[in-house]
């Protein structure tokens, strides 16, 4: 797998270490349904799908009518039920092993297949004919051949289209080497520069347009092949070492060489190569395997570039994307054709590797496969580990209020780029495990096994944390967004569907209590008054947040801090970003036609903070879509709990209750199940509904969706981000101080404030 941030040796040292495979390779094999084979020259890819059992939490309202409509709050009974129930997600799985172990791995698969539902095995690439027969012997499936190139493709289009920052440029001197490409929202035309043996460069315009515009015949079997013979090494990946060993210039003939410094007229340097190999014809010596491998990986990569580059202008593209064996993650080759696509365009071009590169041959030929099922094409896939994705049961789309789609980052902070950040936060969840650990294992204390299931999932994410210590790129882009996702991910995996639900029903419960005393007060104020009392609402109830440590360590020690306690917590204005003055005189104006509410806290802030500003919204004429998470994450209120809230509140709240009945307040799930907030993966439901609402507020409330993501976000409406900053470290950072407030309204046409 073309990994950033991997080595040549775990690459090998994986392809060997599946001579006899273990479990932990092959994963759920036995639930495997359809497969998909890639067989190269020396490297042999799978792809299957199978299903994974998982756990899932469930909240059902009680029926309340018997006892009185809300008198339950009363006699302790909660406002809803929990359960937890079984579910079955499709997880797309990746493996590649070389050529000589595939008798062993086929015999592995044989003894292990099960519950497949396949009589057929999808195949491509060269060797698809050499194994045919001992496939069929082995597995007893049919192998049905596919077009190599068209496979390639599709498995392409796939990974651009479904893994966020599976693109990345390469710089070998820069204080990030791997800078990942935000996943654009078309991806075509592209050009895709396949290095195999030979170099075939084709020309994608859509799913099923593509043309092969032309190749050469110098590619990877040429440097192996010329590599073999001036070496006498056999062994790809051992002349790629060679060559990052190697000096190129004890070899190849500069132009300082010939001209005594640089051919100034012409806009060469120096130290431009004039002649590759050209010392070798007049020197009288011998020359290293190293300076001989490293000038042959340059001369070859320089016509591949050079060549790139020419169809890339000829056919006025400006993505181009490299592949094929020749790469394989390796930072030589890559930096190599980077320097040279940088030369001949002058900048202009940049050369993307793809970190699943060396898959896209047995993803396309698995789609080729799954084609009749509709399903495989029409949902959302998420990647869960670098070898696994999972299918999401909804179609993501971006937000059809982002001023620019193509240009739209999500996180704030790229902590591959900033060293200080990286080594913070990586410290900060370490730190935090052991608390998540606890939790996980109060969420279940009626579960003998679940302290061994969190001790499980407490290992998997410190080695985590442990390897981008070491290698920031290893899982692709690193910011806090996907540590906490990641966090997530391993969650779920040991069957912790939502450690926090015990706690919000607590919580929700609590502030159902005093959501009337609240609307009362406010009732008591004028209008001024009043705007601010609900603004300082809504920042009181954000504070309510178990994923900052300063508060979890609060509301674990002092089960009576509340409401108005949080209020005094907050940091007096000016705030450290305060535009509230402006926010009150665009309420002086008409009311927006409808706002979009990105909620996030259970409890407190979703109860006492958010509604009190809704209703408000209401009474002005404005329809308000809630949109929530639709699965799990810390204390963040779901879409399933907030449904029973809103009914909740509706009983006592009249304006609430009309709005929901008259549909002008709408619940929607937002398609993620993350304390963050990715703008460009919501649900298209949700998608579709801002759209036919014509909305033109959005209020991002919280510091995982407003701080560490969309800070910077540009939308073409008008835009509300407020949070309190309850991680010290982070608000000295923004020059605060802990429960700092960021209040940032915005308009289209102002700029982006930097902080």
């Amino acid at each position: 797998m073309a990994t950033p941030g991997g080595t040549d040796r775990a690459s090998h040292s994986l392809d060997k270490s599946i001579t006899l495979p273990p479990d932990e390779i092959f994963r759920n094999l036995e639930n495997a349904k359809r497969f998909a084979i890639d067989i190269g020259g020396s490297l042999t890819k799978l792809a299957y799908y199978s299903t994974v059992q998982h756990k899932v939490a469930k909240v059902r309202s009680f029926d309340h009518t018997a006892k009185g409509g809300l008198q339950h709050d009363s006699d302790g009974e909660p406002l809803y039920e929990i359960s937890v129930q079984e579910e079955i997600t499709a997880r797309l799985h990746f493996i590649k092993f070389e050529n000589t172990y595939i008798e062993t791995c086929l015999d592995f698969i044989k003894d292990h297949l099960v519950n497949t539902e396949t009589k057929v095995i999808k195949a491509t690439g060269g060797g698809a004919h050499k194994f045919k027969d001992l496939i069929e012997k082995k597995l007893k499936l049919k192998v049905d051949k596919e077009d190599e190139m068209t496979c390639l493709i599709k498995g392409c289009n796939f990974v651009l289209r479904n893994i966020p920052h599976e693109a990345f440029v390469y710089a070998k001197h820069a204080d990030s080497e791997f800078r990942f490409q935000n996943t654009h929202p078309d991806i075509f035309p592209y050009l895709l520069v396949n290095i195999g043996s030979g170099v075939s460069i084709v020309k994608v315009e859509s799913e099923d347009k593509y043309e092969r515009i032309g190749g050469s015949s110098i590619g990877g079997g040429t440097f192996w092949g010329l590599g073999a013979l001036l070496t006498k090494t056999k062994r790809f990946d051992e002349l790629l070492q060679l060559a990052s060993k190697g000096q190129h210039t004890n070899v190849d003939m500069l132009v300082k060489d010939i001209y005594g410094g640089a051919y100034g007229s012409l806009g060469l340097t120096g130290d431009l190569i004039a002649s590759s190999f050209g010392k070798s014809a007049t020197a009288d010596k011998e020359f290293s395997k190293e300076d001989m491998a490293k000038s042959l990986l340059h001369m070859i990569s320089n016509d591949i570039g050079q060549l790139a580059c020419l169809y890339a202008r000829l056919h006025n593209l400006t993505r181009v994307y490299f592949g094929g064996f020749f790469i394989r993650g390796h930072p030589v080759t890559m930096h190599t054709i980077t320097y040279s696509i940088n030369f001949f365009t002058k900048g202009e071009v940049q050369a993307l590797f793809l970190r699943h590169e060396g898959y896209l041959g047995a993803i396309g030929a698995f789609l080729k496969g799954a084609e009749e099922d509709s399903k495989f094409f029409s949902k959302a896939w998420k990647e869960f580990d670098m070898l696994e994705m999972d299918r999401l049961e909804r179609q993501l789309v971006n937000l059809p209020l982002l001023q620019d789609p193509s240009s739209y980052i999500p996180d704030t902070v790229d902590l591959t780029e900033d060293a200080l950040a990286r080594e913070y936060w990586l410290y900060c969840f370490e730190e935090a495990l052991d608390g998540v650990v606890k939790r996980a294992v109060a969420s279940q204390r009626d579960q003998p096994e679940a302290a061994e299931r969190a001790e499980k999932f407490r290992q998997k994410y410190r080695h985590k944390l442990q390897t981008l210590r070491h290698q920031p790129f290893a899982y692709g882009s690193l910011t806090v967004r996907s540590l906490l996702d990641t966090r997530e991910h391993c969650l779920n995996e040991f069957n912790f569907p939502d450690p926090y639900s015990k706690i919000k029903q607590r919580e929700n419960d609590m502030a159902l209590k005093y959501y009337q005393k609240v609307l009362n007060s406010l009732e008591e104020l004028s209008w001024d008054q009043r705007q601010f009392a609900l603004v300082r609402g809504l920042l009181a109830g954000n504070v309510f947040d178990w994923g900052a440590k300063a508060v979890s360590d609060v509301l674990e020690s002092d089960p009576e801090f509340g409401f108005e306690q949080a209020k005094h917590q907050l940091q007096e204005r000016p705030w450290l970003v305060d535009a509230y003055n402006q926010w009150i005189e665009r309420l002086k104006g008409p009311p927006h036609k409808c706002a979009l509410f990105f909620v996030d806290n259970s409890g407190m802030d979703i109860i006492l903070g958010v509604f009190p500003f809704v209703r408000e919204l209401l009474i002005r004429g404005t329809e308000v879509v809630l949109a929530s998470n639709s699965g799990p994450a810390l204390n963040d209120v779901t879409n399933s709990e907030l449904q029973i809230v809103t009914e909740r509140i509706g009983a006592m709240d009249p304006v609430i209750q009309a709005a929901v009945k008259e549909d002008r307040l709408t619940l929607v799930q937002s398609g993620s199940s993350s304390p963050c907030l990715d703008l460009s993966r919501l649900d298209k439901v949700l998608a579709t509904v801002v759209r036919e609402r014509n909305t033109d507020l959005v209020v991002i409330e919280g510091m995982g969706r407003a701080i560490h993501t969309n800070y910077y976000a540009m939308l073409s409406c008008e835009s509300l981000k407020l949070a309190v900053i309850k991680n010290s470290w982070l608000a000295e950072r923004l020059g605060g101080k802990i429960f700092s407030v960021v209040f940032k309204y915005e308009v289209p046409s102002k700029t982006q404030g930097q902080y």
